[in-house]
């Protein structure tokens, strides 16, 4: 149907997919009715998971998936920016580099000349990187994969212009609102429940695993007591914080100085 004289455009709403697997761009279509409420209110200019429609910018918001891993992906992102009022990063890759940043403590032309028969045809940079390292944006939306209800409600603050309600307490108060016995203390489970960011409702802790960290640190983390609280040796306290968010910094540099206390003979 034709706008009419004087008709007001719907604000436009564009998704892009980085370095990943989907999985926070599946969440955004599994919201379904909800979906269909938001597709009534934005006029959807690009999200080819979902439409082959395209639509040049500029974009009213850009929900951007996905991790910065090859040159390309990098002059894209700033021409994304460039063309985006608002630019929202969604998941753990787009906001901590995601599992492909293992590569960050690598080599990866080591790798990449080990894994592919003919290694130049490969273009691809040294490190995989979040989204924030490249331009600016303007909200994180955590988790691997994000959460159905931060995104709803991440994209009806932005359209009713308000600052999105998003929690900032770790897991731990999401056990204690369950109701779901503290395995950590409880149990002698190891957990990274304390020092990770809430959003995902403590889903494994309810299920008796310990949280291993997907939606990444929580704004005042400090892992390193955790580690030692726990008893986890240098090879342990690795594999917890290299995972979904291993490249998160304050992971990141406590996995490091576990490595580091393993290398000079620390306990492993």
């Amino acid at each position: 149907m034709d706008e009419g004289p004087g008709a007001v455009s719907p604000p436009t709403l564009a998704v892009w997919k980085f370095s990943s697997c989907d999985g926070c761009q599946l969440t955004l279509l599994h919201c379904e009715d909800e979906l269909l409420q938001v597709a009534g209110r934005v006029r959807i200019a690009e999200f080819l998971e979902a439409t082959s429609a395209s639509v040049e910018g500029p974009y009213d918001v850009s929900l951007v998936e996905g991790s910065v891993t090859t040159p390309h992906e990098a002059d894209r992102i700033r021409e994304i920016r460039a063309q985006s009022r608002v630019l929202v990063a969604i998941g753990a890759c787009a906001t901590a580099g995601g599992i492909q940043a293992l590569r960050n403590f690598a080599d990866v032309a080591e790798f990449t000349r080990l894994v592919y028969a003919t290694p130049d045809y490969i273009s691809t940079l040294a490190t995989s990187t979040p989204i924030s390292a490249h331009v600016k944006v303007d909200l994180e939306l955590r988790g691997c994969p994000i959460d159905r209800d931060q995104l709803l409600e991440a994209i009806s603050a932005l359209l009713a212009h308000r600052r999105p309600r998003l929690r900032a307490h770790s897991v731990c108060i999401e056990c204690k609102r369950r109701g779901t016995p503290c395995l950590l203390v409880g149990g002698g489970v190891p957990c990274l429940g304390p020092v990770t960011a809430a959003g995902c409702g403590a889903l494994c802790p309810s299920y008796g695993r310990g949280c291993f960290g997907c939606f990444g640190p929580q704004e005042t983390p400090n892992p390193e007591p955790l580690i030692e609280a726990v008893g986890w040796g240098s090879d342990e306290a690795v594999r917890a914080l290299r995972t979904f968010n291993a490249a998160a910094p304050a992971f990141r540099h406590a996995s490091e100085a576990a490595a580091a206390r393993g290398r000079i003979g620390g306990r492993r």
